[in-house]
């Protein structure tokens, strides 16, 4: 790099750093302000606003204090940070930020001394915040959670590749910093969802597509990508859109509302990274801002599938195995070892496990997620009942990569589900990159 160009990008930089800090104000309206959600479910609105961003989720680690950051967290072709301590700690914490500077850090991603987080803190999301949420989160991180002196994590990036002026740039080309403005057009709780779903859930996240820059290709509804479904951490974040076979596009609004509050309905069981939103989120929320999330995501046209023959179910599959016919390459894999919880039919056993027939992470062009899941299991979901007793073992001892291969084509291709077949490459692949003997990234396997 020249020092022509490396003087102008800084110049840039600096001139870009100073923009947008002062803190934004909003109107209250039933969309943006959570005050009202908040004392339906009992808590503080800024306990409730911390729940709906699942600050935990990212901010704690099982042997630390609550909130005091510690999580290891891969940012891709650059190496791993870890999250910070947002307890108010004055030393280690956030305890010395005036409200201008954590506004300033939600919204752009600049901290109190200047330098620029990386993106995997959502504040791309996190800007469309109201001020009445905004200024209740920092309440609540101010005087109701208990500071914890517990230093920051150093990045694991370093030489070049650590200088982080770069940002301010990938901020002015990819970061929209405007508050969520209601559509007067729409609902009151299609408005409430998609300020969360938009904002404080920060889906896209997940589950938008990555574009050259590695910034999410849509912010929002006004753009086909958004919510199509997208790679991660050997992970695939399924389509929330209306595609009928690997979508939402069959779903009710009762099912999206049931999805989120108990992580189970007709269709699946959360897996992966998700179990954690469902834990510590969605399960939390107030039944108009399920309500609106489903209203809002039921919106969303089909994109990939817009044509498509929605899922019809047939029992060619049943009949075989309760035949005890295994012709069917794979069938005896999963006569053996799947068909106890999910049955010879595909149906499981609804509401402990989730069908095979008719799932749409099943129809999934990327078979990733059945793969990781097949080899690894999954978390708990843990609802007002307690925690599920019939969480998904794993099978990375137990089977070979051929023998998931041959199991997870069989599921793919039976019962009516459609979806191209696996190898035995594909499995291999990801069980080297999740293996926690060699790979301590195996921890973090999340979804951010």
């Amino acid at each position: 790099m020249s020092f022509r160009t490396m003087a102008t990008g800084l110049t840039l930089a600096v001139m870009i750093a100073g923009c947008g800090s002062e803190a934004v104000t909003t109107e209250s309206t039933f969309a943006t302000d959570s005050a009202a959600q908040a004392a339906a479910v009992g808590i503080s609105h800024g306990e409730y606003v911390a729940r709906l961003g699942n600050c935990v989720a990212c901010h704690s680690i099982p042997e630390g204090e609550p909130l005091a950051g510690g999580l290891k967290m891969a940012v891709p072709m650059l190496g791993n940070i870890y999250a910070t301590n947002i307890t108010p700690d004055d030393t280690h914490g956030i305890g010395m930020y005036t409200f201008d500077e954590f506004d300033r850090v939600m919204r752009t991603g600049v901290a109190r001394d200047g330098h620029r987080l990386y993106p995997a803190m959502p504040y791309p999301s996190y800007a469309k915040m109201s001020e009445q949420d905004m200024r209740a989160l920092y309440d609540f991180l101010m005087n109701e959670v208990e500071p914890a002196n517990e230093p920051n994590l150093p990045s694991d990036i370093t030489g070049f590749k650590s200088q982080r002026w770069p940002l301010a740039i990938w901020n002015l080309l990819t970061v929209d910093d405007n508050p969520y403005t209601p559509d007067d057009s729409k609902s009151d709780l299609f408005n409430r969802g998609a300020y969360l779903v938009e904002g404080l859930g920060h889906c896209g996240a997940c589950h938008t597509p990555r574009g050259l820059l590695m910034q999410e290709k849509a912010l929002d509804s006004s753009d086909s990508d958004y919510l199509s479904g997208a790679p991660l951490d050997h992970w695939m974040a399924s389509s929330l859109n209306g595609d009928p076979n690997s979508g939402l596009g069959r779903w009710e609004e009762a099912d999206i509302v049931e999805f989120l509050k108990t992580g189970h309905n007709r269709f699946g069981t959360a897996f992966g990274t998700m179990v954690e939103v469902v834990n510590n989120s969605t399960t939390h929320m107030s039944d108009d801002d399920l309500q609106g999330m489903a209203e809002y995501l039921k919106s969303l046209s089909a994109v990939a599938e817009s044509g498509a023959t929605p899922y019809s179910y047939s029992d060619a599959e049943t009949q075989q195995l309760l035949a005890l016919d295994f012709s069917k390459t794979g069938s005896q894999v999963y006569y053996e070892y799947c068909s106890n919880c999910h049955v010879t039919s595909g149906a499981g056993y609804y509401p402990y496990q989730p069908p095979l027939a008719g799932n749409p992470v099943v129809m999934d062009p990327d078979p990733s997620s059945l793969i990781n899941i097949t080899l690894n299991g999954s978390l708990r979901v843990i609802a007002d009942e307690g925690p599920d007793v019939n969480d998904m073992p794993y099978f990375r001892q137990l089977l070979s990569d051929q023998q998931i291969a041959d199991a997870i084509t069989f599921i793919r291709s039976s019962w009516g589900n459609s979806a191209p077949p696996v190898s035995a490459g594909q499995v291999t692949e990801i069980r080297a990159a999740t293996d926690p003997s060699r790979n301590d990234d195996i921890f973090v396997l999340r979804m951010k």
